[in-house]
């Protein structure tokens, strides 16, 4: 019972543990990539292409097929001998058969290319879908850092705001301020406390969009903030043309796109081979066995007698099953030629359709270039401006900072009404507000434009 006890605690222990710990990025990251349900599914996919490749190289082997049966006759039929037999038999036929396709219009080959093109677009979509995933859950810590610094402005400005109601209640009882100062404050204060609950609010559900992509309880979860300082931020790219020439070179989704068009060709290929003849070669051995029921296995061997000429002497002789399979054993082999003439145009109709079909991997692949052409360029216009927003923002927030002390020292000494304290006070915390907004979008965008370069990202 001591040792079940132990076991729970130790279990409760761990889970406690593991609930309270601090996620980093890279953690998420590869949490997400490892227990993503479609990433797994992906990877299956991997290993059904891997087996078509597998069947794809058994179509160069030969084929093996062996064979027996166990039969019955009654009443009249035709025997081993070719004679008839008016008698109940029972008998055994063997056999084994192979065959291989010599020719079939390269059908064979450009299955096999085909199917080693399946396994490598398997693993491009799998490549592509952990980059889509690893940057979801990018946006979403960047996001769980962002409403964390939010609320911390807002616990920030109802300190202030709970500092200027002990002050100004002092100041009302020593008759220095009217009471109206007191309401106004009190409101602020409420306003205050309705800005925490909304920026917590809003951190629950960032971190609840994060918990749900890594697919794990919300509850206790938290993250490990990241200090990002952005006194020297720059863009790294001079324009995005650096990042597309190698983004439309080098990513993932170009590549598939143009193994889209390789596939098809050979799509065209398998749709012509049903024009040409196919040739195969074929072998085989079979031998039999028959046994008249109720009667011994025999059978009567004809010779001329050297005393008698013109007579012959019949000999019964045993005629068991292992003399009777070797006396039966046959051998076969042959050519099979099927010369295709006419087959109601379907094959020109398969060809027609292919062709088709490479038309759309072409246009699949301009429309991939596309795509990424104006993620790209929307990504660096986005990070362009939150990089000239956030300097623009920081020295709005400096110079919103001094207003605010300079503003409170005159309320202080009665040269400032609390609503000039409250219009620089709310210019000040939406300058902070939009600061850290567009610190944490330049970040991401700059995420995105090294995730495109295929740099780390982690």
């Amino acid at each position: 019972m001591m040792k079940q006890i132990c076991t729970v605690l130790l279990l409760i222990g761990t889970l406690s543990s593991f609930a309270q710990k601090k996620w980093t990025l890279k953690e998420c990251v590869e949490h997400a990539l490892e227990h993503n349900i479609t990433v797994k599914q992906s990877e299956l996919d991997i290993d059904l292409a891997t087996q078509d490749l597998v069947n794809a190289k058994g179509n160069f082997m030969p084929s093996i097929n062996g064979s027996a049966s166990h039969n019955y006759n009654f009443g009249s039929f035709i025997g081993q001998d070719g004679t008839r037999i008016k008698s109940d038999t029972r008998g055994n036929n063997f056999g084994l058969n192979t065959g291989i396709t010599v020719f079939n219009g390269f059908q064979n080959l450009n299955l096999y290319k085909q199917a080693k093109l399946g396994v490598e677009s398997s693993q491009l979509q799998l490549a592509i879908l952990q980059d889509n995933i690893s940057m979801s859950v990018i946006n979403d810590f960047l996001n769980v850092l962002f409403n964390k610094e939010n609320l911390k402005i807002a616990e920030e400005q109802l300190k202030i705001s709970q500092n200027q109601l002990d002050q100004i209640k002092s100041q009302v009882e020593a008759g220095t301020k009217p009471r109206s100062d007191l309401f106004d404050i009190e409101a602020t204060l409420a306003s205050n406390r309705e800005s925490i609950v909304n920026a917590e609010n809003s951190l629950d559900l960032s971190i609840l969009s994060l918990s749900q992509n890594l697919q794990v309880s919300p509850r206790d979860f938290d993250i490990e903030e990241i200090e990002i300082n952005l006194t020297s931020a720059s863009l790294f790219y001079d324009s995005s043309e650096e990042v597309l020439a190698y983004a439309l070179e080098n990513r993932s989704e170009i590549k598939n796109a143009k193994l889209g068009i390789e596939n098809s060709d050979f799509g065209i290929k398998l749709a012509q081979s049903a024009f040409a003849p196919t040739l195969s070669l074929g072998a085989g051995l079979g031998t039999s066995y028959q046994h008249n029921q109720g009667e011994p296995d025999f059978r009567v061997q004809y010779s001329a007698d050297p005393n008698n000429p013109g007579s012959v002497i019949e000999t019964i002789i045993p005629n068991g099953f292992s003399t009777q399979l070797d006396n039966n054993l046959g051998y076969n082999l042959g050519f099979n030629l099927r010369v295709p003439i006419f087959n109601g145009f379907k094959t020109k109709a398969s060809v027609q359709k292919a062709r088709l079909n490479k038309q759309k991997s072409q246009l699949n692949l301009e429309k991939e270039k596309q795509t990424i052409t104006t993620t790209i360029t929307q990504a660096y216009a986005d990070a362009k401006a939150a990089l000239k927003q956030y300097q623009a923002t920081e020295l709005s927030v400096i110079s919103l900072e001094d207003s605010f002390k300079n503003i409170q020292n005159k309320f202080n000494f009665g040269a400032a009404t609390s609503f000039e304290v409250e219009q620089i006070r709310g210019r000040l915390v939406n300058a902070k507000s939009n600061s850290i907004k567009s610190k944490y979008n330049f970040v991401f965008r700059s995420k995105v434009l090294d995730f495109y370069m295929g740099k780390k990202i982690l």
